[in-house]
């Protein structure tokens, strides 16, 4: 088992902020691929009718995570949640408590890995 921690964030997009959506990700995603080297996967999507986003995320481990979740709150949280709201937000993975801490504030859920393997 790897002490990879992943994450999928499925978030409705707030009234009138869908024009804002492409601008903030594209700067979230420069940031993270280019500051963040324990972020190993960091993928967003669009429903067609541009009303829903999921977010897709794979940490080295929870200090990676931890590290995102810094430059997240410093550079990108005020945008984001007046973006975005939160629907349904479930993590994947062996979290350390200072992790389970930091994203149960966020309304996540933990599930833990009991068999499976990444290649």
């Amino acid at each position: 088992m790897s002490d990879h921690i992943e994450w999928v964030l499925e978030m409705d997009v707030q009234d009138g902020m869908s024009e804002a959506v492409l601008p903030l990700i594209s700067e979230m995603v420069i940031a993270t691929r280019e500051n963040e080297p324990g972020a190993l996967t960091y993928e967003y999507y669009l429903t067609e009718d541009k009303s829903r986003c999921t977010v897709l995320e794979r940490y080295a481990d929870s200090d990676a995570l931890m590290t995102h979740l810094g430059n997240f709150g410093t550079h990108f949280a005020e945008r984001f949640f007046k973006t975005f709201a939160p629907v349904r937000f479930t993590v994947y993975g062996p979290a350390n408590d200072t992790v389970r801490s930091a994203l149960s504030e966020l309304g996540a859920t933990f599930d833990t890995r009991i068999g499976g393997f990444h290649r």
